[in-house]
């Protein structure tokens, strides 16, 4: 295998790629949303209280509550994108069945704006229409696979599951240390677990893995930091 084939052999292709790069962002948001809301309430609950029933009722019920949040919120906007996209096709299918000269001009002019001499691209136009026009145009013209569009369940199975255990972390971070070490612990579990996931998110995306790390880092630390003084403050005027 040449140095060049080796550099393809490591890149997403295929079949499929679509939909596991929406499970795959889908879980990792999942993750940290779970990682960043479910900690900020428990420090908060820490800040008031050191009662480990109340802190488990509240970090149960923000699981829950979350995790189901997350599912119904993927759900219905990857939906929105299926139908939008399924709508998209079926206006090309008829294009194609009602003009189907205008749609090869069309194919044609969008290679030659692609970089393709006028003859190149009619002879590809007029090849990929015979072999298949509507995959033609909807991957040159709209960038749509519609073998590989995004599944609205797999979304919102992975964001459910994902923030499930993402907020295990600081649920257990919160409850298993002695009273004096819960918040310090949960502190330094939550930003460690939020730097990992940024760098994750950044290498799905292809951004700076430092630059999103720590972004969510300074953003975790500041929601902790500001419910437990909340919590503190509420806790020492005994309103709870």
């Amino acid at each position: 295998m040449s140095a060049s084939q080796a550099a393809h052999a490591g890149e997403p292709h295929g079949a499929g790629l679509g939909q596991r790069l929406n499970w795959l962002r889908a879980g990792v948001l999942g993750a940290n949303d779970g990682i960043v809301s479910v900690a900020s309430l428990v420090v908060g609950v820490a800040g008031a209280t050191t009662d480990n029933a109340a802190l488990l009722v509240a970090g149960l019920a923000g699981l829950v509550g979350g995790a189901i949040s997350m599912a119904l919120g993927e759900y219905v906007s990857v939906s929105s994108q299926r139908d939008s996209e399924r709508a998209l096709i079926d206006k090309e299918r008829h294009e194609l069945r009602t003009m189907p000269e205008d749609e090869l001009a069309e194919l044609t002019q969008l290679y030659r704006a692609r970089g393709l001499s006028e003859q190149t691209a009619q002879q590809v136009a007029r090849e990929l229409t015979e072999r298949d026009a509507l995959a033609a145009h909807l991957e040159v013209e709209l960038g749509i696979d519609q073998h590989d569009l995004v599944n609205p369940w797999h979304a919102a199975l992975s964001s459910a599951v994902s923030f499930t255990i993402g907020a295990l972390l600081p649920l257990l971070a919160i409850l298993l240390p002695p009273p004096d070490w819960r918040v310090p612990v949960t502190f330094v579990a939550v930003l460690v677990a939020l730097a990992a996931t940024g760098a994750i998110s950044a290498r799905v995306g292809g951004a700076p893995a430092l630059r999103a790390s720590v972004r969510l880092v300074v953003g975790g630390a500041a929601a902790l930091l500001v419910t437990w003084l909340i919590g503190t403050l509420l806790g020492t005027t005994g309103v709870v």
